[in-house]
């Protein structure tokens, strides 16, 4: 079963996505911020995620810092930036993940991110 780290501070976003990537097969690891997320991007508890699903805009430590150290330790990591604002796609911070898929209601271009990503 593959592991996606699920780096995203709304509680409501954060339980749709659970139950809804859950129902696809993978195993969803959620935390509320990029502090809480370096841990399992270190891979020092042993779950090192298969794919991260990273939110820009969240408290204690945001998006684009998070997305720092993901470029610094990730090897093969794919990383989606998943965030409600167009305005940020050019970033290079946001550049430097694999995809940006803004938020919907509709899951459809977000999951079908996850599996080309993922190979399957």
């Amino acid at each position: 079963m593959k592991r996606i780290l699920l780096v995203e501070d709304d509680k409501n976003i954060q339980r749709l996505l659970q139950q809804e990537l859950n129902d696809d097969g993978y195993l969803i690891l959620a935390v509320s911020n990029g502090k809480e997320a370096m841990p399992y991007i270190n891979g020092e508890n042993g779950n090192k995620p298969d794919l991260i699903i990273l939110d820009l805009r969240m408290p204690q430590m945001n998006g684009f810092e998070t997305m720092g150290h993901i470029i610094k330790s990730r090897r093969d990591t794919p990383v989606i930036i998943h965030t409600a604002y167009s305005s940020y796609r050019n970033d290079v911070m946001a550049l430097a993940a694999d995809a940006y898929v803004e938020k919907s209601h509709d899951l459809t271009k977000l999951k079908s991110t996850i599996r080309d990503l993922l190979g399957e």
